[in-house]
């Protein structure tokens, strides 16, 4: 599934999805950079959501738990660091 749009909540919105990634030490340009180049897809263990990982520009490995939208729409629900 080629990712064309990702959808943002507003960076202020305590609730939203820049704010939780936030809380991970990552930033919308590092989920952006996994979720088009993905070394690998899967589903989450914990959500069954699809899960992308992969490396940001700055080389950190993260995974990014994300909702589907439509064939080139997601929703990045969550993103954190993990082992290679």
């Amino acid at each position: 599934m080629p990712v064309i749009d990702i959808i943002w909540d507003l960076p202020d919105d305590p609730d939203g999805n820049v704010q939780h990634i936030a809380e991970h030490g990552l930033v919308p340009s590092d989920v952006e950079h996994v979720l088009k180049y993905p070394k690998r897809r899967s589903k989450s263990r914990s959500s069954d959501r699809p899960i992308a990982f992969g490396r940001t520009p700055s080389g950190e490995n993260i995974a990014v738990v994300y909702e589907e939208i439509d064939d080139s729409t997601v929703y990045p629900v969550t993103a954190y660091q993990v082992e290679e």
